[in-house]
């Protein structure tokens, strides 16, 4: 999908504009800006200290910029907290899952978003749900039952994001930090086609990855970050690992 394709979409479904952010004398971020469409994977990438974990924690609601704006499906939105950015339709999936471990499944998919009537948890409606989103993630997961410390790193990653896709409503934007991370050739395959199934879905992800072989197998088009500034925006399909590196490094080609 060419960026003149996607361009086509008359309103971006998120954009950042100048986003500014200090902690006490040091700028995290320098203005920075881009769009994010609808069906579309945009990688966000940079080394260690680019700005990308302070770029989704504002757009997560989980920080607030010192500067710039946030607009949402073309209206200004300012976030008040992570659960905010949540009921407006945002999702994070952080390297570190956010699970816990010594508890099971269906507890770790519906924990803070349980199911109540009358004041009662519906324990067996979430199994049965939790069963319908394990088929949806094509998992292996054998158990429901099971403790998540003691699935697979794959398995992990399909309960994080089935949590955050399927729990309480699709989100419109899906924010993914290193879903690869620490996997191996098969299960990262697993994760790189969940990614493209549910772009055609219709949520529009960002990606952030230190893997760029699986960010050129999935993402539409990269913008890279350094030293809190944005240096480069590129179409997938119009660029290669090497300039993405370059740009990464700031070495001039």
């Amino acid at each position: 999908m060419r960026r003149a394709a996607l361009m086509e979409e008359k309103t971006p479904i998120l954009e950042v504009r100048n986003l500014v952010k200090f902690f006490g004398g040091v700028q995290a971020l320098r203005g920075v800006s881009f769009k994010l469409f609808p069906r579309e994977v945009l990688a966000l990438l940079g080394d260690n200290g680019a700005g990308k974990s302070t770029t989704i924690k504002i757009i997560s609601g989980y920080l607030k910029p010192d500067g710039g704006e946030i607009f949402l499906e073309g209206k200004r939105v300012i976030f008040s907290s992570p659960l905010h950015a949540r009921s407006m339709g945002i999702e994070t999936v952080y390297q570190d899952l956010a699970l816990f471990g010594v508890l099971d499944v269906t507890t770790n998919l519906f924990i803070g978003r349980e199911t109540c009537q009358l004041g009662m948890l519906q324990k067996r409606a979430m199994e049965r749900e939790t069963w319908q989103i394990l088929q949806k993630m094509r998992t292996t997961i054998k158990s429901i039952r099971q403790k998540v410390q003691t699935l697979s790193g794959g398995q992990q990653h399909a309960v994080a994001i089935g949590r955050s896709v399927y729990v309480g409503g699709v989100p419109k934007i899906l924010i993914m930090d290193e879903p690869t991370a620490g996997l191996g050739i098969e299960e990262s395959q697993k994760v790189l086609e969940l990614i493209r199934e549910l772009r055609e879905k219709g949520i529009a992800i960002i990606l952030i990855s230190h893997n760029l072989e699986h960010v050129f197998c999935v993402a539409n088009r990269i913008v890279v970050l350094r030293s809190g500034e944005l240096v480069g925006e590129r179409c997938t399909e119009e660029t290669n690992q090497s300039e993405v590196v370059h740009l990464m490094m700031g070495v001039t080609c």
